[in-house]
């Protein structure tokens, strides 16, 4: 028999979710269903916490304690830059492989990647920006009209300088 659950322990949980829906209760109910927790009412906080990223595949963290949950967004990359290209909201289940073919400027990719810093394992911010242009490339769309990768190249080149940036530490 398993050990006795532990009320004050602070367990957290990722869990991958379609922004503003109320996904699949079953593929919650193992994860949570140890912990106490209703699975329906989890499916209901997930769907509003992600409302903002509607349409869009994001992470999210459960943090539980006391048999208390609370969610907080996580967003990947692609999930920002998706957002940041700014498309009209889809119907998932209607529309399928869209081409995400818009322009986003320098400055939305440096914010991306200020967000993404504290996740990142380069060792300066231009690593990170590098990284956030590289996934800017997989989803298909430019950055300032021209193709993501040649600004990587002006930048391993040093004709665009990116300011370092320290993300601040996580309470």
């Amino acid at each position: 028999m398993p050990p006795k659950f532990d009320p004050t322990a602070v367990t957290v949980i990722y869990v991958r979710t379609t922004g503003g829906e109320v996904g699949a209760v079953a593929s919650l109910a193992p994860k949570i269903g140890p912990l106490g927790l209703s699975p329906k009412k989890i499916g209901d906080q997930l769907a509003k916490a992600t409302k903002d990223w509607k349409g869009l595949r994001v992470m999210c963290k459960l943090t539980v304690v006391n048999r208390q949950a609370t969610v907080t967004v996580v967003p990947s990359a692609a999930s920002m830059i998706i957002k940041a290209l700014k498309e009209p909201e889809r119907d998932r289940k209607k529309v399928k492989n869209i081409s995400h073919d818009g322009n986003l400027t320098m400055d939305a990719i440096i914010e991306v990647a200020k967000n993404t810093r504290r996740r990142s394992m380069a060792v300066k911010m231009e690593g990170t920006v590098k990284e956030v242009l590289g996934t800017a490339q997989s989803v298909g769309c430019t950055v300032d009209g021209q193709a993501p990768h040649d600004i990587i190249e002006a930048i391993n080149a040093g004709e665009v300088v990116v300011e370092d940036y320290e993300a601040p530490e996580e309470e």
